[in-house]
């Protein structure tokens, strides 16, 4: 017995559901190791400005 079109058209939509949650925590978890890596680089001068501060005072 095949499946119905309703059916199968149920499948499709749970398939591009998914796909697309997939694609969402793939973006996320880019912007979040941007972030990071962001705000390494702001540590990493934030310590240099207060190293430069401290070595003219």
């Amino acid at each position: 017995m095949s499946k119905s079109a309703k059916s199968r058209a149920e499948e499709q939509f749970a398939a591009t559901q998914k796909k697309d949650r997939q694609a969402l925590k793939e973006k996320e978890s880019a912007q979040q190791v941007r972030a990071d890596h962001q705000a390494k680089l702001r540590g990493l001068r934030l310590a240099k400005e207060a190293a430069d501060r401290a070595a003219d005072a």
